[in-house]
């Protein structure tokens, strides 16, 4: 009888893995790293203040050696079953006068809390390019102040900006499924439990824009697939 038992649990383990994998990438910028401008912080003497000795740049663009780039959005196209939304909140925080991440996301009617962890003013506005979630525009006077918006439609990319600080940039995408990814450091992102079948990838960068592929996804296996920008594509609108 345990030897029946065993194997019961072995074979429902099984047919388990067979239902979801995951999709291991790499996103690359094959053409030359144009560059990114320098902050000139000085603007506001108190953002100088707080970045003195450092030199800040507009990260538009980072790549790794090897051309990984960081900060594009990934996320898979379809219909999905429904999953529960996080009860945790996703956090952009305003620290150095620099928006931190610069690009992120997050779940429909998932909440998006807006921290403000400079001594001085900002100001978060954001507008919904769909027209379907509210836009912002709230002052945040000082530290501490937190601001918390909820998004209730999927878009591609919603915009961030301070309207105090013009140089401060961030991007949060929004969907109504959990399978998503932010590149890092190296341009790797992972997305896991992944239904098994063919996916559709999409990828999102703020200068290159879209890219698509499909991938073929297997129960208890990973799947990998590649992205690359030769850095000749029609810019991002944003």
């Amino acid at each position: 009888m345990t030897v029946v038992i065993l194997m019961a649990g072995i074979a429902h383990s099984s047919a388990a893995l067979q239902g979801t994998g995951t999709i291991k990438g790499h996103v690359r910028l094959s053409g030359k790293n144009p560059g990114n401008t320098v902050i000139r912080m000085g603007i506001d003497p108190m953002c100088g203040s707080i970045n003195a000795g450092k030199r800040v740049i507009q990260e538009s663009i980072v790549t790794s050696s090897d051309g990984g780039l960081k900060n594009a959005f990934v996320k898979l196209q379809g219909t999905f079953p429904q999953t529960p939304v996080p009860r945790q909140p996703v956090v952009l925080d305003e620290r150095g006068c620099i928006y931190v991440p610069r690009v992120l996301g997050m779940r429909v009617g998932q909440t998006l809390q807006i921290r403000n962890d400079d001594p001085l003013a900002h100001n978060v506005h954001s507008s919904s390019e769909n027209g379907r979630n509210t836009d912002i525009n709230v002052a945040q006077a000082t530290s501490g102040i937190v601001s918390e918006f909820r998004p209730k439609s999927e878009e591609v990319m919603l915009p961030f900006g301070c309207d105090i600080h013009r140089w401060m940039k961030a991007y949060v995408g929004v969907v109504n499924h959990p399978y998503f990814a932010v590149s890092g450091d190296g341009g790797t992102f992972e997305i896991d439990n992944v239904p098994s079948g063919t996916q559709t990838v999409q990828v999102w960068h703020e200068v290159y824009g879209m890219l698509t592929k499909t991938v073929h996804v297997q129960g208890g296996a990973i799947a990998n697939i590649d992205f690359s920008y030769t850095g000749a594509e029609k810019p991002s609108a944003h």
